[in-house]
Parts: structure tokens; C-alpha cells; sequence
């Protein structure tokens, strides 16, 4: 046995912290939390301080056994899990959970896992540090009081199966505020002018300004422009510069990664750990922008080396978020020198944009050239502006470009010809075309975080699970969805003429988009009602402070949760006692063939029209609301049109084909099978015949592909085709196929081979299953050859 026991919190990073340590270590993983809170019950002791009841999870007792009996034979434990709170808290638990020796027992932390930095950590050992083990179980303790109190309160005013929670509710709120704006919106239209000039046999593109509130107002300039003159009046050229944004933070990675890669927040984070623990890229939940001095060093190194000195400028930066926790560095390459690295394609992209953010970070401003044209119009006070822009040394530019979240319209400036002042213009064509004002617009996930962090709710490690559980839950959707075509006007003028055409545009379009849920909505304004302090964006923030104050040893944790609960626990109990129950429930109308009134509400699977009234002699019809449709803004028609579901299209194969829509959403049904309709793609209402048709053939043929090979000597064993590429299935339990093998050509020895390595390295959870299969499948194979 060594005489050094290292334990870290995965797998991945004590395979590669393995590399840089001798003989003497033995590196042992902790897959994550060894101990949870109690699952019965609250788990904390409200008579002893909020002191929270641990126990060891299930899937866990394996591996702490393991590690108790690792860290009994070594002279030094090493308790090396990740440097934040979360981390610390690993580490408490395994000092505790273990009962290791404090006189043996040392705790190191690091942002990178390099030889140098491991070294050096076990140089410089520290003990566990309370205060921040206390903010996390503070944060634990909070965010279980909150949970499981307000849960059960939707369960009774709202519908079963629903939940709250500290975080995720408040941040369903913006999303359901953003909604509420957009439907209150009024879009007011506008003209705007623009025209189209010759300067020499160039083209000049150039605008006016302002905005004309009405048709009749931009008409009247471009009858004044028929017979104008166009003159220069002025040519301003301004040298202007433009600097690199800071290297990467949690919340800055996780949206540049969407706009540039269209990575949601999760698979950033998932990504970023994988590059993380192979020790390709720094610790990846921090505020901080700051680099080390080694890591500029070795930046200017890879800069001076790759585009020379002329492109160098090192540059220290300072962190700003609100709340910031520990002072740990931006996230960057471990090793500047290296562009890119030998990894799957997703961590592959993500590697380079973190690479090209942090050399950009070190490097030259690029210096530009703006010029701006102003062209006088004769018989009018109104002037033409036109702009451009000349990069005269790309610097940072040459390698990296922040993007951008905006929607509105935007042209990016370009190079105009040479222009004097006092000189005339020829007007090609002027233009007054109509624009409409636009609403706000809908959160992305990048646009999410970025708001959370800029109110200071949550923290690097939380808003990645906080935007998946609301989303999970079904209070927020995520979705594409079509734009509505809009007619506009449009007059132009063209040698003294002018000529006006209506034209057509889709607007209103969203692609992966955040959408509040009927259930969100109505949670949402529920909480608002009976728990204001919870659902404040303030109070929020606040409590992140506390959290970060309990970091610093500033406040302790238990009075913290004493002060909020006393107050919170009251509110519960009166909300329990006198709020009403809410369905959202709205009154649309009359059926006009039944005469019976026509209502929507939140019904035991979500949003409902309803004909008829509930407990009356006849039984209500019921129909599901369709995607995009909220019982605030359904209308009468909308509703009625849902209760012509289920439609028979017509006949296929001598057997009827009929559309409707399901607890799971819209399908086909034909000869007692059932075909998913293509989201986004079908409507119930509107599909044809052919197009039903055209879906159940395309099923059929999946289902015909989907059987890569099976083997006689067990029937269970299959190779299939997958969503996700192929597959082994033996018993109902998966198994991925090394990238290696080409599916078709398993044997069934190397079928059991692949099964039975994988059964070794699961987590005990799915270690019984996955070894139940792979014995069945080892007995199946001695069966037959006896």
C-alpha cells in the first residue's frame, strides 16, 4: 500500500493527477458527494442550530469502504477535491465520514491540474477551511427549507408533482416578466430614409437619422429630394481604437459558447470539466478575470513566437461581478503554447475559443480609421449621414471577436470612397421603407445568465442546474418557433419618380428560446402573492451576500438561517391556511352548438380548454392547449378549433388514419400505433393525409434499421442503431460501443468483453444492473457451449 493516499472528486482528474505523482501516491476517487441530507424528512435538526443530518448515499457505501480501508494503511491523506465551496465541502465530509487523523491529514488545492501546480500544492498543504464549508451547507440548509416547504404548498393550490426553489423560481419570474412584456407591447410603425448616391462611379450608402412617425412625413422629404441637390457638407475622420474583452469567467464562457457554438449552459459546463480534469484548461466555476503572472508570461511567449511583438500587450484585468467568491484565476489553456488539442470535436471548439479569448486578452489594440460624411439636401433641413470604417492594424482582432447578443438591425460600417467637402452627390435612389418598433426580446440561455449575474442571484457553480431543472420541470420551455409574415410599405424615389410596393417579411421568429409554461406562469404568480420576499430580486441577492460573507467568516451560518426561517416558516403556514387554490382558470365564452360555457385552466396534466362545467350532470369535453398557446391569450376560436381533435384524415393500407394530440403531444394513430407528429414541422390541424403517410413510413424504416445484429447464443443481446449513434442493449440495460469497433462486426466475445469492462468502471448504482446483464449474458454463453 503507498504511503500517500490522494482522494479527489473524479475519476477523469485522479487519472490525470496519477501522471504527475511517484510510486509513493495512490490517487482515489470520491465520484463527488460521498453524503447527502437525510431524504426522509427535512434532514436538519431544528432544536440543535439547523444542524444538518447527513448520511452516507447509498451508491456511495462501496467507495467510502474502500477509502476507509486506503486511508487507514497510509501515513498521509491528501484531500485534493476542487478549490470552491463545493469542493470544501468534499473534503469535510471525507475527513469526517472517515475519521482521518488530523495530525495526517492535509487539504491542497489548485486552478490547473499541471505537474507544477499538483507539486506545488503539496508543498504548500492547509487545512479544511470551516467558513467555507459553512457556506455551502448554509446554501444546502436554505435551499432544502425552501424546497421543501413551498413544494407541498403548489401540490394543494396549484397541481401534484410541482416544486419550488430558492433560486430556479426567481429565475422563472424574469422569464415570466419578460413574457408578460412582450404580450403587452404595441408595435407602432415608422419610416425611415435612406438613399443611394454617386460620388465619382462609386456608390455611397447613407441614411437620415431620425425617424418619421408617419407615411405622409417621409413622402414629403422625397418629394423634396426629386429635385434637390445633394452637396458634402462635412468629412470627418476620427482615429478610434478597440480593445480585447477579458479573459473568461463562468457566466462569460458560458455565453460566448452559445452565440459562437450554440453549446447550452449545461454542455458548456460538461465540456469544460472534461477539458478541466485532462488538464487541458483552468478550474472552470470562477468570477475572476485575473490571469497569473506565469500565465501572461507564457502567453507572451505564444504571442511574441505566433504574430511577433508588434501584436503584444500584456494587460492585467480586475474582476467586477457582483458578489465575486474566491480569488481564483479566469479560465485559460494550461499551456498557452498549445492551439489545439486531441479531444473529442466539442471540447476540441471549446479549447480554442477559451485559447483565442486568452491570447486575444494579451494582445495589441486594433487601431481603426471612422469617417463620417454628412450630405446636405438643398431644399430641406433634414441630412444624410454616412458612416465607414477602416481597420488600420487588426491586433487582437487577427485572432478573436467578441459577439453579440443584440436583435435589433445593424450594418457593419465599411469603407467609403474619397469624399471633399463641397461636393456634389447624384442621387442613385432614395428610399423611405416602413420599420415597426420592436419588443423585447425573449431570453436565450447565454441571456439568462448574464442577467442572473448582472441582479447577483446565483453563482458560477449554479447557473448551469439552475436554467436544466426549470426547464426539466417544465415551468420554461426552450424552443424554435415560427415568425408571422407582415406586410410593409415601401416608396422610392428614381430620376425625380416616385413609386410605392407593399412587401412581405417574416418577423417574430425565435430560435432556441426561453418561454415561460402555463405552470410557470401561474406558479410564478402565486409566489409572488404569498412569498414576495422570496420571489425579490433583491432579497435574493442578498442572501448571496450572506453566503459570501459566511465565506469570509464574517457572519455565522445557523443565526443566518435562524433570521430568514422564523419569518419564512410563518408565511408558509398563513399561505397554507387562507390562499386560495389557483387554476388561472379564464372564461373564454359560449359554445355555440352546445350552448355550455367554454373555459381554460391548469388541469392534473397542464394547461385545458374545457366545454361544460365540472361536477354538472353531463361530463365537460376536455382538450390539451397546444404548443405556443397560454391561457391568457387564448381566444375563444383558438379553443374551440382544439375540440375538433381527434380528425380523420382518410385511409392508408385499408386501415384509418387519425390525427390528435396526447399527453405527450400531437401523434398519428394507424392500425393501433401511434406516430409522433414533427415538432416544429407539423400542425394537427392542418397535416394531410400524404404527410401522415409519408411519417408512419419513415417509423417503419427506423424501426427496420434499428437492429445493427443479434446473436444466437442470447437472444437479449442486441447491437441497435440509436439516437446517439449505435448501441449494445442485453436485458434492458445499454452499453456504448468503443469508437474503435465498427458495430456490425461484434462478435459476441467482444460484446461480453465490452459489458463486462464497463460493469467494472459504473458506479455501484448502475453496477448491479449492468453486472445482472453482463452474468446473464457470461451463463447464456456457458450454457451454450455445454
Amino acid at each position: 500500500m503507498s504511503e500517500n493516499l490522494v482522494i479527489v472528486e473524479s475519476p477523469a482528474k485522479a487519472k490525470t493527477i496519477e501522471k504527475f505523482l511517484g510510486k509513493d501516491f495512490l490517487v482515489k476517487s470520491s465520484f463527488g458527494h460521498i453524503r447527502d441530507l437525510v431524504k426522509k424528512g427535512f434532514g436538519i435538526d431544528f432544536q440543535h442550530g439547523y444542524q444538518p443530518q447527513y448520511v452516507v448515499s447509498d451508491d456511495k457505501m462501496k467507495i467510502v469502504a474502500d477509502l476507509r480501508k486506503c486511508s487507514k494503511a497510509a501515513k498521509t491523506i491528501w484531500l485534493a477535491s476542487d478549490e470552491d465551496r463545493e469542493g470544501e465541502a468534499i473534503a469535510w465530509h471525507l475527513q469526517e465520514e472517515l475519521a482521518l487523523d488530523p495530525k495526517k491529514t492535509r487539504r491542497i488545492v489548485f486552478h490547473e491540474i499541471t505537474k507544477d501546480a499538483i507539486l506545488n500544492a503539496v508543498q504548500h498543504p492547509r487545512n479544511v477551511d470551516l467558513n467555507l464549508v459553512n457556506a455551502q451547507q448554509a446554501r444546502r440548509v436554505l435551499d432544502r427549507l425552501v424546497g421543501f416547504e413551498l413544494s407541498p404548498i403548489l401540490w394543494r393550490k396549484i397541481k401534484a408533482s410541482l416544486s419550488a426553489g430558492r433560486v430556479q423560481s426567481v429565475a422563472v419570474r424574469l422569464i415570466v416578466d419578460r413574457e408578460r412584456e412582450i404580450l403587452a407591447f404595441i408595435t407602432e410603425s415608422f419610416f425611415k430614409v435612406a438613399g443611394t448616391f454617386l460620388a465619382g462611379k462609386a456608390a455611397v450608402k447613407a441614411d437620415v437619422p431620425q425617424k418619421f412617425g408617419s407615411e405622409k412625413a417621409a413622402l414629403k422629404l422625397l418629394e423634396k429630394c426629386a429635385s434637390a441637390t445633394f452637396t458634402v457638407s462635412s468629412v470627418e475622420k476620427k482615429p478610434a481604437k478597440r480593445s480585447p474583452t477579458a479573459p473568461f469567467t463562468t457566466s462569460t464562457l458560458q455565453q460566448e459558447a452559445s452565440r459562437k457554438l450554440n453549446f447550452s449552459v449545461s454542455q458548456t459546463m460538461l465540456l469544460a470539466q472534461r477539458l478541466y480534469e485532462a488538464g487541458y484548461i483552468t478550474y472552470m466555476r470562477t468570477d475572476s478575470v485575473n490571469l497569473s503572472e506565469q500565465a501572461i508570461a507564457s502567453a507572451k511567449d505564444a504571442i511574441l513566437k505566433i504574430y511577433g511583438e508588434k501584436y503584444l500587450h500584456t494587460r492585467r484585468y480586475t474582476t467586477k461581478s457582483k458578489g465575486a467568491q474566491e480569488a481564483h484565476e479566469a479560465i485559460r489553456p494550461s499551456y498557452m503554447d498549445r492551439q489545439t488539442i486531441d479531444a473529442g470535436s466539442q471540447e476540441k471548439r471549446l479549447y480554442e475559443l477559451i485559447w483565442k479569448r486568452t491570447i486575444a486578452s494579451q494582445m495589441s489594440d486594433a487601431a481603426l480609421e471612422r469617417t463620417v460624411v454628412t450630405i446636405n439636401v438643398s431644399n430641406a433641413t433634414e441630412k444624410f449621414t454616412a458612416s465607414g470604417e477602416v481597420v488600420l492594424f487588426d491586433g487582437f482582432l487577427k485572432v478573436y471577436m467578441e459577439s453579440q447578443d443584440d436583435e435589433g438591425e445593424s450594418e457593419s460600417a465599411g469603407l467609403l470612397p474619397p469624399m471633399q467637402e463641397g461636393q456634389i452627390l447624384q442621387a442613385s435612389s432614395i428610399v423611405a421603407t416602413e420599420r415597426f418598433t420592436q419588443r423585447p426580446p425573449r431570453y436565450t440561455e447565454a441571456t439568462l445568465v448574464r442577467k442572473l449575474e448582472e441582479l447577483g442571484i446565483g453563482r458560477p457553480s449554479t447557473y448551469a442546474p439552475t436554467i436544466s431543472t426549470v426547464i426539466t420541470r417544465g415551468y420554461v420551455l426552450k424552443e424554435d418557433r415560427e415568425g408571422q409574415v407582415r406586410p410593409y410599405r415601401q416608396h422610392t424615389l428614381v430620376d425625380g419618380k416616385i413609386t410605392e410596393k407593399t412587401l412581405k417579411e417574416t418577423t417574430g421568429a425565435e430560435k432556441s428560446k426561453l418561454f415561460p409554461s402555463d405552470v410557470g406562469m401561474v406558479v410564478t404568480d402565486y409566489l409572488v402573492e404569498h412569498f414576495p420576499k422570496v420571489m425579490d430580486f433583491s432579497f435574493t441577492a442578498k442572501v448571496e451576500e450572506e453566503f459570501d460573507e459566511i465565506a469570509e467568516g464574517k457572519v455565522v451560518w445557523n443565526k443566518m438561517i435562524d433570521d430568514f426561517y422564523q419569518i419564512f416558516h410563518k408565511t408558509v403556514e398563513d399561505a397554507l391556511q387562507n390562499s386560495q387554490r389557483a387554476t388561472a382558470e379564464r372564461k373564454l365564452g359560449v359554445d355555440p352548438k352546445t350552448g355550455k360555457d367554454v373555459i381554460v385552466r391548469i388541469g392534473r396534466f397542464g394547461p385545458i380548454a374545457q366545454i361544460g362545467e365540472t361536477g354538472g350532470d353531463e361530463k365537460p369535453q376536455y382538450a390539451n392547449l397546444q404548443k405556443g398557446q397560454l391561457i391568457e391569450t387564448i381566444t375563444l376560436e383558438e379553443a374551440l378549433k382544439l375540440f375538433e381533435l381527434p380528425r380523420t384524415l382518410g385511409d392508408y393500407e385499408d386501415k384509418t388514419v387519425v390525427v390528435s394530440v396526447g399527453r405527450f403531444g400531437p401523434y398519428v394513430r394507424h392500425d393501433g400505433k401511434f406516430t409522433s407528429l414533427k415538432r416544429n414541422v407539423d400542425d394537427p390541424m392542418t397535416i394531410t393525409i400524404e404527410r401522415a403517410v409519408e411519417l408512419i413510413e419513415e417509423k417503419r424504416k427506423q424501426e427496420r434499421e434499428k437492429v445493427i445484429k443479434t446473436f444466437a447464443e442470447n437472444e437479449e443481446l442486441q447491437v441497435l442503431n440509436g439516437r446517439y449513434g449505435p448501441y449494445l442493449a442485453c436485458a434492458g440495460v445499454n452499453y456504448k460501443i468503443p469508437k474503435d469497433a465498427t458495430p456490425a462486426e461484434l462478435t459476441y466475445e467482444q460484446c461480453v468483453e465490452i459489458m463486462s469492462q464497463q460493469e467494472s468502471s459504473a458506479p455501484r448504482k448502475e453496477r448491479a444492473t449492468k453486472k445482472a446483464a453482463a452474468t446473464k449474458t457470461t451463463s447464456a454463453k456457458k450454457g451454450k457451449k455445454a
